[in-house]
């Protein structure tokens, strides 16, 4: 039987003590039952706004710390609402996830996030242009101030570039630290690998310790 991982959230205080949590867990069960699915694990932001990036989320980055030692690949959620409701993070949330190789379900509409509707398409290309727009304006800050910098030392500075994801000893290294321990049979989260890295001198271009999802994108490839 295939695994999968429930996500639960609830928007408000008073959601805690209604029927929120018990609806959404319901409707996760028996779409598992219906589809062969088992239900290793269940994760629950309580009074989280739909509207907040899913990798702000204390539940849902346990969640992805949870999947990266573990073989479930499926997320069910009640509905598209409960992942998020504002379209943009939704979309840009499911990308997210598909990029790490995880498959989003709402079990009322399985289909939400594979149908190619014109407003799903419409809000892809405005995320893109934003991205797109925003990496050109970091690119020219950082621009200007490696100009400024040079002319103040008198010197030629150059940026930084930091490790890219695709950087063979950074990938090896998070593997290796991101494996069960063959003492206690336990793994390091994805915060534990970040700071180890870190340790080795392994950093983002910045200069900060990698994000969670960052090492998932590392230890997932």
């Amino acid at each position: 039987m295939s695994t999968a991982v429930a996500y639960l959230r609830t928007s408000s205080r008073t959601n805690l003590d209604g029927d929120s949590a018990p609806r959404q867990r319901q409707a996760i069960d028996e779409y598992a039952k219906r589809s062969g699915l088992e239900i290793v694990r269940e994760f629950y932001d309580a009074a989280v706004a739909g509207t907040d990036p899913i990798d702000t989320r204390p539940g849902f980055q346990a969640l992805l710390e949870y999947l990266a030692g573990n073989g479930a690949k499926v997320i069910l959620i009640e509905n598209a609402s409960r992942f998020a409701r504002d379209l943009a993070v939704q979309l840009a949330g499911h990308k997210l996830l598909q990029r790490l190789g995880y498959e989003l379900i709402p079990v009322d509409a399985p289909n939400h996030f594979t149908d190619d509707t014109p407003t799903a398409a419409m809000v892809r290309q405005i995320l893109g242009a934003v991205a797109e727009f925003e990496k050109a304006q970091l690119v020219a800050k950082l621009r200007g101030a490696r100009d400024r910098r040079s002319k103040a030392l008198g010197r030629r500075v150059e940026g930084n570039h930091g490790y890219r994801v695709s950087n063979p000893a950074v990938i090896r290294e998070a593997k290796r630290l991101a494996r069960k321990s063959p003492k206690t049979g336990k793994a390091r989260s994805l915060r534990e690998v970040a700071a180890e890295l870190a340790k080795l001198g392994h950093v983002t271009a910045s200069g900060q310790p990698f994000s969670a999802s960052q090492v998932q994108r590392l230890i997932g490839r």
